[in-house]
């Protein structure tokens, strides 16, 4: 593919560290134990918590990449596949904005620190007990569902262009060396 077709380098890194970090953070999801009140941030939970602000940062920082440094025209296809296709990435833009906001608005009103990567603490987003902020936990988790709908769509779409249209589409963003 020409340079004018794919990704630029920071664009693929980071989409690339996203995949990683959101399957470790799904993987977490699932393995932490329930909350209910009382529990308390540890192990699995304050993983969470690290894992899910530092995909917030790492978002924010490629949708403002986006905005300065654009992309690479897309590839020939019907109307309806672009108009699909924007819909998708619209949907996991906002998913992985909206999430950890989801979480961290739950994790202020339980009266938790969060912290950026587990690092640098964060202001609470909601006070302490808020109602709007406990029920932002239940959406959080109707959100999770829905990003991993979009997750598959997703790769579904990318394994079709590459493997059935065979135009090479996963080119566009697969890490390259040199």
């Amino acid at each position: 593919m020409s340079e004018t077709t794919v990704y630029n380098p920071l664009a693929r890194a980071l989409h690339w560290w996203l995949v990683l970090l959101i399957a470790a953070e799904f993987a977490l999801a699932w393995l932490m134990p329930d909350i209910h009140r009382g529990t308390q941030p540890e192990a699995l939970i304050a993983w969470h918590i690290g894992l899910g602000t530092t995909i917030l940062a790492l978002m924010a920082l490629r949708i403002v990449w986006r905005l300065i440094g654009g992309a690479p025209a897309m590839l020939p296809a019907p109307r309806w596949q672009h108009r699909a296709a924007h819909a998708v990435h619209g949907l996991l833009y906002l998913g992985f904005i909206a999430l950890p906001l989801l979480g961290w608005a739950n994790a202020s009103a339980r009266g938790w620190s969060v912290h950026l990567a587990g690092l640098l603490q964060l202001p609470a987003l909601a006070a302490q007990g808020a109602g709007w902020a406990r029920e932002a936990g239940d959406v959080h988790q109707v959100v999770a569902y829905g990003l991993l709908g979009a997750i598959g769509l997703h790769v579904l779409a990318a394994l079709q262009h590459q493997f059935m249209l065979r135009d090479n589409l996963i080119a566009r963003m697969w890490p390259r060396r040199g």
